[in-house]
C-alpha cells in the first residue's frame, strides 16, 4: 500500500460506520484509548471505536509513514477533527498488517489527546 493509500485508509477509519470498524479492526488489535480502562484489547477494541462519531471533517499534519517488514506499516500523525460543534485534536499511532492482496486490518492503534491550542500571531 503506498502513501497515499495508506492516509485514505486512515481517513476512512476516522469517518467509519460501524460495519467499517468491525471490518477494518484485527481480532488481535489493541487500542490505547483517552477514556477508561484506556487498554482495549481484541472485541473491546472494535466495540470502544464503534461508538466514536462520523466525523464530518478530519485533516492529518506532522504524518510519517513506516515499513519495517514486508506486510507492517507504522504511521503516526496529528488529527483534527469536527462533527457540528464538537471538536477533536490527538496525537495517534496505527499499525496495519497485511493480510492478504489488498487486505490490511489495524492490530494497534494510540490516540494522546491534544488541547485545542488557539492560533496566535507570529512573533516579530
Amino acid at each position: 500500500m503506498d502513501d497515499e493509500r495508506v492516509w485514505r485508509f486512515e481517513e476512512s477509519l476516522w469517518r467509519a460506520s460501524d460495519e467499517r470498524y468491525h471490518q477494518r479492526v484485527d481480532a488481535d488489535c489493541i487500542m490505547s484509548l483517552s477514556r477508561a480502562p484506556h487498554v482495549f484489547a481484541g472485541r473491546a477494541a472494535v466495540d470502544a471505536v464503534s461508538q466514536t462519531p462520523e466525523w464530518d471533517e478530519v485533516s492529518f499534519s506532522d504524518r510519517a509513514v513506516r515499513r519495517p517488514e514486508e506486510g507492517l506499516i507504522v504511521i503516526g500523525y496529528r488529527v483534527a477533527t469536527t462533527k457540528g460543534e464538537a471538536r477533536f485534536a490527538a496525537a495517534c499511532t496505527s499499525v496495519y498488517r497485511r493480510r492478504g492482496h489488498d487486505d490490511w486490518t489495524v492490530v494497534q492503534h494510540a490516540q494522546i489527546p491534544l488541547e485545542h491550542q488557539p492560533e496566535t500571531p507570529d512573533a516579530r
